[in-house]
């Protein structure tokens, strides 16, 4: 983004349209440009995950980047309401189901200039389990999309597609609450997608089990998996490098929502001095969002928050989670 940073609210005004001809993605301009996606998940539903993808996705339209929101959630797909469009007619299952040819064809404009939207299954039945042939052609359309960036809003859970989905993106990005329930289903949202990492590195397969082994350790145990990850790669120097390796580039982003106090802020750095000392990995803290009356006042509008609510402390919080992944 070459460092530069932007006044929400200064430009809101001017980015709010519902002119189709400012959603065009025919021009070649795109096909030497290299996109970017994002992953939003975390372990437990009603965290915010939507409410997080469609504003990051306005924040990176308002930059001028030609973005894509993707609804994953394919078992309860409404990312739609919070970025102020109608249910799509096409649908991601209308793509697996060969109803629609094109991916391309599934790109629904939104009223914000410079963001589409694809939707997710709408009350398809056994859509929400995927097959893994279903989720690599998913994964590998995305390539057709012409776009600076895709953000991939995932279902709650952990499911192997909500796993494989979050560690194929370039950044995997987690909402959760300050609340006992929904730290518990972070953390185990997180020692899943660790653990499918290192089981989908071809290089650590013979070792499968151990790496099992290891990822099963408890918190209240005496060792941890960091600690049973290390003994396994002291033993063999090549698996040690093929783990640091491994490690190195698992480096997930964490937002904390419906923040209320300093404490709640502050849970966000605890997560990350755990997450070192337990999983031995690093976890980025990029930002929090503070409660706001506002969220549940532009769903119940069906308009999208920043545009509806510009002055809203949550411009800022939003802003400020961009800029940190931009920069």
């Amino acid at each position: 983004m070459d460092g530069e940073e932007f006044q929400m609210s200064s430009i809101l005004a001017n980015n709010y349209t519902n002119d189709d001809e400012d959603f065009s993605f025919g021009s070649k301009m795109f096909a030497t440009r290299k996109k970017e996606i994002w992953a939003i998940g975390g372990g437990k539903g009603g965290v915010g995950k939507s409410l997080t993808t469609a504003n990051i996705s306005i924040c990176l339209a308002l930059m001028g980047k030609k973005v894509v929101s993707i609804d994953l959630d394919l078992g309860g797909a409404n990312l739609h309401t919070c970025l102020g469009t109608n249910i799509p007619e096409a649908s991601l299952s209308d793509f697996l189901n060969r109803k629609v040819a094109h991916f391309q064809d599934l790109l629904t404009p939104t009223p914000i200039k410079n963001l589409n939207i694809i939707s997710g299954a709408q009350d398809e039945f056994g859509m929400a389990n995927m097959k893994q042939l279903q989720k690599a052609k998913i994964l590998n359309h995305l390539e057709e999309i012409e776009a600076d960036y895709i953000i991939l809003d995932l279902g709650a859970g952990t499911t192997l597609n909500t796993l494989d989905f979050f560690i194929a993106a370039d950044k995997g990005i987690m909402t959760t609450l300050p609340e006992p329930t929904a730290i518990e289903n972070t953390y185990r949202f997180i020692k899943s997608v660790f653990h499918r990492k290192l089981k989908l590195c071809d290089e650590l397969i013979e070792v499968g089990h151990l790496i099992d082994r290891a990822m099963n350790a408890k918190m209240n145990e005496n060792i941890s998996p960091s600690d049973a990850l290390a003994a396994l790669s002291e033993k063999n120097p090549h698996l040690k490098k093929i783990l640091a390796r491994e490690i190195a580039d698992f480096a997930p982003k964490l937002i904390i929502n419906q923040v209320r106090t300093q404490s709640d802020i502050d849970i966000g750095f605890s997560m990350k001095l755990i997450c070192k000392k337990y999983f031995g990995f690093d976890l980025d803290y990029i930002g929090y969002l503070d409660y706001d009356q506002s969220v549940w006042q532009s769903v119940k509008k069906r308009k999208p928050l920043l545009t509806e609510f510009p002055n809203s402390i949550l411009t800022t919080n939003f802003e400020n989670i961009v800029n940190k992944l931009t920069n």
